[in-house]
């Protein structure tokens, strides 16, 4: 008949756990009290009992307490608990966790019925015993993640609550940089980089660069709830909603995001601990050298991840890389055949030049498709030109200095003059004398200037129809100037030049003085010389 016993339990042998008798010993021998030892060494009474009785019964002393062995202790203060145990055939736990491997609705209770089931000389343990003595296995293998965690299915994303520093080699300005953190909760194999802000752009770099580290795809991406991920659809609402970029993201790669629930912290244990190994053994060896350059701060830290991932053994002798190979790496999902690139949508009008304008720069498109609107997605690395739906044409992308050019060779007419409704040089320069000969050289120095004359067009007409529609002796006055200077021509210079120079029509009226107030002086004394008849001479005049 088959015997199950009731569970034993640390109380029935005795002990909670191994009492440290050499400990003790040494403490009693020193001369220590019950107290003090019970305090020091965190055991019973009783157990300073039994080592007392021990010491006294065997003549134990101080130097030979110094150099007993740990067998010599055993047989001293022999472990009944293990004289119990010997009673019991031992499950097979081992085959108990590749089932549950395998099956995700493997149960204990199945495990422990096919353990009861089984033959065996010696007792079987009760159903909570044989948990309790499972859940220590898994502890001290480090096997709780793995029968928590189903392989290839999630991947927990964070950002590192420390940060490294990055200096700038000529101005010696510090920077913080951020590293991102990317989990496997399965296997345990970690990912990390190092970005200079925490923004959507590095956020979405981060899961890209991961996803390539490990090949696949997970079913599952978990992140916090940063602003980057989530955003609240009404205000004062506490539900959360992906942010359109990153659902982006996880449409392209066909995943999907689960952000972990807010103050459920077992949501994201996983990656919280992976942050942890990031802080001691990533920023712990690297925060005080001086990093100069991002490129090789990445370098250093694709180093000691390789180091986490393939040098460290665990409880079980396995690493996380070969645990990921093995059991995990097969069940990712596929990465797609191009590479995730955020993207801008704009509508822009095809100049007269056959050029789009975006962000400053121009991009040609065919020439038949001057004066169309059209749309253009704007990547990364890539301007695309769309009419309607049809892909018109691909650029790479211009980054620095603003007005830069990029012209396909077959977007450029054989010739500008055949071609009704384009610009072309002689509809430049017969515009330009008009104004006056010095506008001429301006005008054809920028055709000039430019590998392919057309570039220039755009600037011609700016300064033509633009600045100099309405001031035309200025703008002559200004070609002038900047032909005397030998300039370099382009629409900026002339404008500001053009600033300078004031038109008849603006001079300062000119300056008169204001009226005097002061009154005109007295009329002068008549001079002696003058004659001035008195009145008899008039009274003369009568009589006669």
């Amino acid at each position: 008949m088959l015997r199950v016993a009731r569970r034993v339990s640390p109380q029935d042998s005795g002990e909670g756990r191994m009492a440290n008798y050499r400990a003790i010993m040494q403490l009693s021998l020193a001369g220590r009290s019950y107290a003090e030892i019970v305090e020091m060494v965190g055991c019973s009474r009783r157990d300073v009992a039994l080592v007392k009785k021990t010491i006294s019964t065997a003549g134990m002393t101080s130097e030979r307490a110094l150099s007993i062995t740990d067998a010599e202790i055993g047989q001293l203060f022999p472990d009944g608990r293990r004289k119990v145990s010997q009673e019991y055939d031992q499950p097979d736990f081992a085959a108990t966790v590749t089932s549950m491997k395998a099956n995700r609705h493997f149960t204990l209770q199945q495990a422990w019925r096919r353990y009861v089931g089984s033959a065996g000389p010696g007792k079987k343990y009760g159903y909570s015993q044989y948990c309790a003595l499972f859940s220590e296995q898994v502890r001290s293998l480090d096997l709780v993640a793995t029968l928590h965690h189903e392989p290839g299915r999630a991947m927990l994303v964070d950002w590192a609550g420390d940060t490294l520093e990055l200096v700038d080699a000529v101005s010696g300005q510090v920077s913080k940089a951020y590293l991102f953190v990317a989990v496997l909760p399965f296997s345990g194999v970690v990912f990390c980089r190092a970005f200079m802000s925490m923004k959507s752009e590095a956020w979405l770099a981060g899961h890209v660069g991961a996803f390539e580290f490990l090949g696949g795809v997970p079913q599952l991406v978990i992140p916090d709830n940063p602003t980057t991920a989530t955003v609240r659809p009404t205000r004062g609402d506490a539900a959360r909603e992906v942010n359109a970029r990153y659902q982006q993201l996880a449409d392209h790669y066909g995943t999907a995001i689960v952000p972990a629930r807010v103050r459920k912290p077992r949501d994201k244990a996983a990656v919280e601990k992976a942050v942890d190994v990031v802080n001691k053994r990533v920023i712990g060896y690297l925060a005080e050298e001086v990093w100069t350059s991002l490129t090789d701060l990445n370098t250093a830290i694709t180093e000691r991840v390789q180091e986490i991932n393939e040098a460290i053994r665990r409880a079980d002798g396995t690493t996380r890389w070969e645990r990921f190979e093995a059991e995990e790496s097969a069940l990712l999902g596929p990465l797609p055949a191009e590479r995730f690139e955020e993207v801008e949508w704009k509508q822009v009008k095809a100049g007269r030049n056959y050029h789009i304008a975006c962000d400053s720069q121009y991009y040609s498109v065919p020439y038949a498709l001057a004066g169309r609107l059209l749309r253009v997605r704007l990547s990364a690395v890539r301007v695309t030109v769309f009419d309607g739906h049809d892909i018109v044409c691909e650029h790479r992308r211009l980054r620095g200095r603003k007005g830069q050019y990029s012209t396909l060779a077959e977007h450029v007419p054989a010739a500008h003059r055949d071609v009704a409704g384009l610009w072309s040089r002689r509809w430049f320069t017969d515009r330009a004398r008009s104004y006056g000969p010095a506008t001429v050289t301006v005008i054809e120095q920028i055709l000039d200037r430019h590998a392919i004359e057309a570039q220039g067009y755009l600037d011609c007409q700016n300064i033509l129809n633009g600045i100099g529609k309405r001031n035309r002796q200025r703008l002559e006055a200004a070609c002038q100037e900047i032909v005397n200077r030998n300039a370099y021509p382009t629409y900026t210079t002339v404008k500001r030049v053009l600033a300078a120079i004031d038109s008849d029509t603006k001079k300062p009226a000119v300056v008169t003085p204001a009226a005097s107030t002061r009154k005109p002086p007295a009329a002068a004394e008549p001079s002696v010389d003058v004659f001035v008849r008195d009145a008899s001479h008039y009274g003369q005049q009568a009589g006669l």
